[in-house]
């Protein structure tokens, strides 16, 4: 039978909408990657009386993975009230203390403070549930495997960075591996689609005859993008899918756009930048933010003014008197302006009304103009876009990366 798992999220930051969960979705892509897909993911306040039966109902799975309330303060109640719940003696583990001693007085002495104010959360953060395996500590936060019985814990700490590394160092413990070894992993298959509705691809499903025996898909938005996950022997659907949806199933990997990009241009010798104005840096932020984009990305510039569209893209005076700064024409010259201030082969511009104000009914709000421009090559977009200033300029945002896909599948090789 395969192992059932839980996830379970403490902090009441989260509950309250001070921040938002991110180690759910990683957690649960994590474990459904392994062949466990859990049965649930809860987010649960730092309250004794909600986090203690979560965590008992937790310790019902094969698996549970807890995430946070692992600091030195007060409302810091995992490890206590995991002990409680597993009816584990809490004892204090002298090598971990120490370690967590040494860190401490090291953060102390960079802040000219008393180590005196550390000591007591120091020994709460080395009370671990007895027989608790510590799989290595994030600043002053252990993580931990925790056998119960019938389950196996794993508490890892809550900033999402030493959530993901210890979560690495958890899949080494041999409890773990134990119920690993139990996971049937799940043949997946992903078509990813951009350009056509959510609809039209849950058509083209219905049409090729729904999931066949044996097969789970699931359609679901993701990152302004459409991604259709098969489970299963998927195969021959995936192939229905794909001359049904023609051009616009343009990946069947998880890499994000932007890497996909950065890949295509490196593949053609070309260099990228950006010029934006409604997505404020948003497109140079997601291209930067890839590992080693450095030898292709040149750069961005943020024209949100339209002196600086002038100075810095060249964008004519003309043209911002007759079209406006929201226009076709407009994103057209900012493009070239980046490829020649900047020294790029090939650039994305975007300029638009993210609102909430600003949108006249000529020009409403959520109209975006994005223009990709390269060697031998252009491609243009008028959108109108949905939602919110956010949803605006984050749709704008995946629409300029994909343009600057589509361009660079136009050119075949480097001009050079």
């Amino acid at each position: 039978m395969t192992p059932r798992t839980s996830v379970l999220i403490t902090g009441s930051e989260l509950i309250r909408g001070g921040r938002r969960d991110s180690n759910g979705p990683f957690l649960a892509e994590e474990l459904t990657r392994l062949g466990l897909e859990p049965s649930s993911i809860r987010i649960v306040g730092d309250d004794p009386a909600e986090l203690e039966p979560a965590i008992r109902e937790g310790l019902e799975t094969d698996l549970l993975v807890l995430s946070g309330g692992l600091g030195p303060t007060h409302d810091d109640r995992t490890v206590e009230l995991l002990a409680r719940a597993a009816g584990l003696e809490a004892v204090v583990v002298g090598e971990l203390e120490q370690e967590i001693e040494g860190v401490s007085r090291r953060i102390a002495e960079r802040l000219g403070r008393s180590y005196a104010e550390f000591a007591e959360g120091v020994r709460k953060q080395a009370t671990v549930p007895a027989g608790g395996r510590v799989i290595g500590i994030a600043g002053t936060a252990p993580g931990l495997v925790v056998e119960t019985g019938r389950a196996v814990a794993v508490v890892l700490p809550g900033p999402p960075p030493e959530l993901r590394r210890l979560w690495r160092a958890a899949l080494e413990d041999e409890a773990v591996q134990g119920v690993l070894a139990r996971a049937v992993v799940p043949e997946r298959r992903v078509l990813r689609v951009y350009g056509v509705s959510e609809s039209a691809v849950a058509r083209a499903l219905a049409e090729a005859g729904g999931e066949p025996e044996g097969v789970q898909a699931t359609i679901c938005a993701h990152a302004g993008e459409i991604w259709v996950e098969l489970f299963g022997d998927g195969e021959e659907l995936a192939g229905t899918l794909r001359d049904a949806l023609g051009g616009s199933v343009f990946a069947e990997d998880d890499r994000p756009v932007e890497e996909l990009v950065l890949d295509a241009a490196r593949g053609r010798g070309l260099s990228v930048a950006a010029a934006e104005s409604c997505t404020g840096g948003l497109v140079a932020a997601r291209l930067s933010s890839v590992p080693g984009s450095s030898d292709v990305f040149r750069g961005g510039v943020v024209a949100y003014d339209n002196d600086v569209k002038r100075a810095q893209l060249r964008v004519s005076e003309q043209t911002l008197d007759a079209r406006g700064a929201v226009s076709a024409e407009t994103a057209s010259e900012m493009a070239l302006g980046a490829r020649e201030a900047l020294g790029a082969d090939v650039a994305v511009s975007t300029t638009g009304i993210a609102g909430p104000g600003g949108g006249t009914p000529e020009k409403p709000v959520g109209l975006v103009y994005v223009h990709a421009s390269g060697p031998g090559a252009e491609l243009a977009r008028e959108l109108n876009l949905p939602g919110d200033r956010e949803a605006v300029r984050r749709r704008a945002t995946a629409a300029a990366l994909h343009l600057l896909r589509e361009l660079l599948a136009q050119i075949r090789h480097s001009p050079g």
